[in-house]
């Protein structure tokens, strides 16, 4: 992402942000091209994020219109109904976006990730995709993306009820990182969407988060600060990356993962279309694939599969926090600097905290 200087213009508006990452990571910030795909609210926050930051140009893709639970959780979506006249979800978030940040060029495409080519996806240098099948997630973009030339950063990110997860492929991807007085430049290989959900369940750490086998292991937690869920105050959100272990019953975010994905993807359903009548057909997925996996079936506890399964929607504060953690991942990505996220990353508001699996094919 080498080319011009930063303008005059830009660097007295993002004069605050540059004596935080530097006038280079400002300058790559500023031609970087990021493709989102669904606008839930998760979604909402991190564009909220990276706009404010300076990123170069915001592609938005959801053809959806507005239903209630898109405006319960997505900020973006203005509360009158009056300017719906029609427009798609990401239509009215792109005319909200251009308010937070004149000098960002944000649009819209219409259209699915599953008709996006290559040719059109290599004009990217970051996407996301949220709210998109299991399918659409590994072929659609994320193996198309692996075969450009171009190394492109992936990201899929997920809400329901208390939770949220990240997923991050940066594929080989090279970084700079101060270390004492010194700076220190380092590598990390990523595996792909699909090769991170087939690694045999069996090979993993033995101390992994449930949440990942429920929706989907290093056991590295970071401590993040959370909303005052008794207030109106939302404080910032700032990474650590302790050594400490975490409670057991946060501990199953991949695995819930696994099965609830699975079973959207056998029921043909959309993510997040599940109800309290589909956790008899939940429990015993997840029978079957612990017994195939040869995996206690106690490291997905049945209490909280029926918390997603019952309340696939969003919930606000978590998405702040999910969005944020992705803004600051996206930026460090696009400007080289500062330890990456590898490759998932799980919060629950139930305990208010958040843990990063390293889910890879090689151990």
């Amino acid at each position: 992402m080498d080319g011009e200087e930063l303008t005059e213009q830009e660097t007295q508006l993002y004069d605050r942000q540059i004596r935080v990452w530097g006038a280079d990571a400002q300058r790559r910030l500023s031609k970087a091209h990021v493709l989102v795909c669904g606008m839930k609210g998760a979604v909402a926050e991190f564009c909220k994020n990276v706009v404010l930051a300076g990123i170069g140009s915001l592609t938005l893709v959801d053809n959806r219109l507005v239903t209630e639970e898109a405006l319960s959780a997505n900020f973006l979506i203005p509360p009158d109904e009056s300017v719906f006249g029609g427009k798609t979800v990401a239509e009215l978030c792109c005319d909200s976006l251009k308010d937070f940040n004149p000098m960002v060029r944000v649009s819209v495409v219409k259209g699915e990730p599953s008709s996006f080519d290559e040719e059109f996806l290599k004009t990217f240098d970051v996407i996301v995709v949220s709210c998109c099948s299991l399918a659409e997630k590994v072929k659609s973009v994320n193996e198309k993306c692996r075969k450009l030339p171009k190394r492109i950063s992936f990201y899929t990110v997920d809400c329901r009820d208390s939770y949220g997860e990240i997923f991050v492929d940066l594929q080989d991807y090279k970084y700079a990182k101060k270390k004492l007085e010194d700076t220190v430049e380092c590598q990390l290989s990523y595996p792909s969407f699909e090769e991170a959900i087939s690694v045999r369940w069996k090979a993993h750490p033995r101390k992994v988060s449930k949440l990942f086998y429920a929706l989907r292991e290093s056991r590295t937690v970071i401590f993040v600060s959370i909303p005052a869920l008794n207030s109106n105050h939302l404080y910032p959100v700032e990474l650590f990356f302790p050594h400490v272990l975490c409670p057991d019953y946060s501990n199953s975010g991949f695995l819930m993962g696994a099965v609830i994905e699975r079973f959207e993807e056998a029921e043909g359903r959309n993510p997040g279309e599940t109800s309290i009548s589909d956790l008899p057909g939940v429990l015993k997925l997840k029978k079957d694939l612990c017994e195939s996996q040869s995996l206690n079936e106690a490291h997905i506890p049945n209490v909280l599969l029926e918390r997603l399964v019952t309340n696939p929607t969003e919930f606000p504060p978590v998405c702040a926090i999910i969005g944020g953690i992705l803004g600051q991942e996206v930026i460090k990505a696009i400007s080289g600097k500062g330890d990456p996220l590898k490759n998932f990353f799980y919060f629950d508001a139930v305990d208010g905290k958040g843990i990063i699996e390293d889910i890879s094919s090689q151990p």
